[in-house]
């Protein structure tokens, strides 16, 4: 059975039929990466998934417990949490405090002081910078910090949202280093991101969506190969 399956999911937003049918799985343990142009759906599947969004039709399901019926915050205590794109830290809240709310779920002070010194372990920037104000961080710090944040609810599956989005390449590159490092770790990992070659190069399997609905998918090898992907997404000609 797969950890999360995703079949025939229709959604709207208003009258918008933004996801047509979207059937999809994850293995525990996997990477997979959603890939599409802007407006493709990747974020509104990562919505429905996380109960931002209630499908239509269709059914989400953790190990075979349907999740459409739950809210939001049900969602996460069940393992399925969402590392937000454009960062959405607490602004006003200092480093450790975004952590903490990253752990409403768990009671345990224990694995809640045990998940802090994962984080701390995973970015020492974070650990270097606990006091400070999450507002007054850099972006990249910004990206650790939400991360962290989701990481502290010790998740079955990470979604991850434009992780890149708006950072200096070098940045990115740390950015895809952590998404292995998770990986290595044995998180299961839901990743939608623009940068399809990077996605691509730490991704075991990927699909494609366009308009709302997949229309491909292989393993991330194979979607590598493939003409439409390289002339779409990854900038060949």
């Amino acid at each position: 059975m797969a950890l999360l399956e995703l079949e025939d999911v229709h959604a709207y937003y208003g009258n918008i039929h933004a996801l047509k049918g979207v059937s999809l799985n994850i293995d525990k343990g996997e990477i997979v990466t959603l890939i599409g142009a802007n407006g493709a759906g990747k974020s509104t599947t990562l919505r429905a998934t996380s109960g931002l969004l209630r499908p239509r039709e269709g059914s989400i399901r953790l190990e075979g417990e349907d999740l459409t019926r739950f809210p939001p915050y049900e969602i996460v205590a069940k393992g399925v949490v969402q590392v937000p794109e454009g960062r959405r830290v607490f602004g006003r809240l200092t480093v450790t405090e975004n952590l903490e709310m990253g752990a409403f779920a768990i009671t345990d002070s224990r694995s809640i002081k045990e998940n802090m010194e994962r984080v701390f372990t995973l970015f020492p920037r974070l650990k270097e910078r606990r006091n400070q104000v999450a507002g007054t961080l850099s972006g990249g710090e910004q990206q650790m910090l939400s991360t962290g944040r989701a990481l502290m609810s010790s998740p079955r599956i990470l979604l991850m949202d434009e992780p890149s989005m708006g950072l200096a390449p070098v940045l990115v590159d740390n950015i895809f280093d952590t998404i292995r490092e998770l990986h290595d770790g044995g998180t299961t990992i839901l990743l939608v991101e623009q940068n399809a070659r990077m996605a691509l190069q730490v991704s075991g399997r990927g699909y494609v969506l366009q308009t709302g609905s997949i229309v491909l998918s292989d393993s991330a090898e194979n979607l590598w190969k493939n003409e439409m992907v390289r002339k779409a997404y990854l900038g060949e000609m």
